[in-house]
């Protein structure tokens, strides 16, 4: 048998046993991740769904800074957030750094941009259709975003999804920010990192099958939201893919 094959086998045994420092880690990962998320959507879904209505001076320059942000490196961010949460730096009284809320803000400041940008787009093509029916009726941009953004709303919950798998595969910012610690700030990526570097294949490939596994799950989930949304909007019922009942 292989190194690879008995790595693969160890793996599967870890999953199926629920090995509870495999399970530690997964649940820590999906815990940072969501809470994250659900900090930046907060922010992102209202900041995206007012860009897509507003217009004023500027908005050019603001939707490009934007987009930049979308291609920052995830190490730059981490380094970011470590200057500002280091003993010297504005948010050292905090106490936060290689903790379990360094890593929310981290991943939170990552998904902030993917959530706004996505959001702006989907309620700026809602407001190219139908934002001066709407206008003509009184309400006010803010109003309007609003309006916009809660008809969209079947396309913004595949955003949610989206930036829920930008987070939890994320890794550069996480490692910096939370050091990595055993039982108090690994996760799923920095951990898969930390035990091939040891050569702890069987942990790292049981993690990995996981994360794959998450991230398999959340596009079949963007897949049944975009097929669920096109059914409803050309009133057939909607049909599950892959023999998928309920």
């Amino acid at each position: 048998m292989t190194t690879f094959s008995a790595s693969a086998a160890t793996a599967l045994q870890l999953i199926t046993t629920l090995d509870a420092e495999l399970l530690t880690i997964v649940g820590r990962s999906l815990s940072v991740s969501a809470t994250a998320c659900a900090l930046a959507c907060a922010v992102g879904l209202v900041l995206g769904a007012w860009l897509g209505v507003a217009r004023f001076a500027g908005r050019g320059a603001v939707l490009t800074l934007l987009n930049t942000f979308l291609a920052v490196p995830s190490v730059v961010v981490g380094l970011v957030i470590y200057l500002l949460l280091s003993r010297s730096g504005p948010l050292g009284f905090l106490g936060w750094l290689f903790s379990f809320k360094a890593m929310v803000l981290a991943q939170a400041v990552l998904v902030l941009p993917v959530v706004t940008a996505l959001t702006r787009q989907a309620v700026e093509d809602a407001q190219n259709l139908h934002g001066e029916q709407l206008q003509s009726l009184g309400a006010r941009p803010l109003v309007r975003s609003l309006l916009l953004a809660w008809d969209e709303r079947y396309a913004l919950l595949t955003v949610l999804i989206a930036s829920f798998g930008r987070a939890i595969s994320e890794v550069g910012a996480v490692m910096i920010v939370g050091g990595n610690i055993d039982g108090f700030t690994r996760v799923m990526t920095t951990a898969i990192a930390l035990e091939t570097s040891k050569g702890d294949l069987p942990l790292a490939l049981g993690l990995g099958l996981i994360l794959l596994g998450v991230v398999l799950l959340l596009n079949v989930l963007i897949a049944l939201v975009r097929r669920w949304r096109e059914s409803q909007e050309n009133g057939v019922e909607p049909s599950l893919p892959l023999g998928v009942s309920v």
